[in-house]
C-alpha cells in the first residue's frame, strides 16, 4: 500500500456499494481447487482463486537435511513461499527476496500448530508453494493450496486451514481484496484459522482499522473462511470420491 496522490486513486466502490469487479462487500473471487495434481509429490494441489494461479506440492515426512537441523522429539516444517518472475505484470528478480522469505516463516508456523508434528520426529515435512499468476491475497491463496496438499499427502492434521484477507476499501470493509483494492485500500488484515475450533494460526496486519471494524473484520474473516473451507473439502472428496460398482440389470 504505497502513498498515492488523490487523483491516482481509482473509484474503488460505486454509489451502490458494489465494487469494481461487480462483487458485494462479503463475496469472494471465485474459487477453484484441485488435489493431487503432481504425480512425483507426496501431495499437491492447484488453486485458481480470481486472477491468482497457486500451486503447492508436499515432500515428506522425509531425512532431513541439512542434519544439523533435525528434532529428537518432532517433525520440522519446511515452508518455501516463491512468486515466480512471470507472475506479475513487471517481471521480479528470481528467488526468495525478503518478503518471500516472511511469507515463508509465518506459513510454516502456521501448520506446525496444525499437523501432528510429533508423531514424526526427526524427520521434515517440506511445503512448496509457487505463486503462477498473482492478483493479491497470494499468501492466502498459498496457505489454501498448501492445506488441501498436506491433506493430499495423508499427513495427520487437526483440520484444513482455510485463509482470506479482509481489508478496507473507500471506508468499508470488504474480503478477498483485489489488486487495487490491496493497493489503493485503507487496510488489509490476512487471516488463516482452523474452523473445527475456531483457533487463529496467522493474522497480519497492514494499514488502519478502528477497535470496532477490527471485530468486524474478523467475523467476516470467520465467515469467509468457511466458504473457503467447503471448497478445500469438496476438492479431496472429488480426488478420493469412491466409485461404486454399477449393479447389473
Amino acid at each position: 500500500m504505497g502513498s498515492v496522490g488523490a487523483k491516482d486513486v481509482p473509484q474503488l466502490l460505486d454509489a451502490n456499494g458494489k465494487r469494481i469487479d461487480g462483487r458485494g462487500l462479503e463475496e469472494l473471487r471465485p474459487l477453484k481447487i484441485e488435489a493431487g495434481v503432481l504425480t512425483r509429490a507426496n501431495g499437491s494441489a492447484y488453486v485458481e482463486w480470481g486472477e491468482n494461479k497457486v500451486m503447492a506440492a508436499v515432500y515428506g515426512p522425509r531425512e532431513v537435511h541439512p542434519r544439523h537441523m533435525q528434532e529428537n522429539t518432532k517433525a520440522v516444517v519446511q515452508c518455501r513461499y516463491n512468486m515466480a518472475s512471470f507472475s506479475v505484470d513487471e517481471r521480479k528478480k528470481p528467488g526468495l527476496d525478503r518478503r518471500s522469505q516472511e511469507i515463508s516463516k509465518v506459513i510454516s508456523e502456521a501448520f506446525e500448530s496444525v499437523l501432528f508434528v510429533e508423531e514424526y520426529p526427526r524427520t521434515s515435512i517440506g511445503i512448496y508453494i509457487e505463486i503462477l499468476q498473482a492478483n493479491a491475497g497470494t499468501r492466502c491463496a498459498g496457505i489454501v493450496a498448501a492445506s488441501v496438499a498436506l491433506a493430499d499427502a495423508g499427513i495427520p492434521m487437526s483440520d484444513l486451514v482455510p485463509a482470506i484477507a479482509v481489508g478496507k476499501v473507500g471506508g468499508k470493509l470488504a474480503v478477498d481484496l483485489r489488486k487495487e483494492e490491496d493497493n489503493y485500500g485503507e487496510a488489509d488484515m490476512p487471516m488463516a484459522l482452523v474452523p473445527k475450533s475456531g483457533r487463529l494460526v496467522l493474522l497480519q496486519m497492514e494499514g488502519h482499522m478502528t477497535a470496532p471494524e477490527m471485530a468486524q473484520a474478523l467475523e467476516m474473516g470467520v465467515r469467509g473462511c468457511q466458504q473457503v473451507y467447503e471448497v478445500q473439502k469438496d476438492a479431496l472428496k472429488r480426488r478420493y470420491a469412491i466409485q461404486r460398482p454399477t449393479e447389473a440389470v
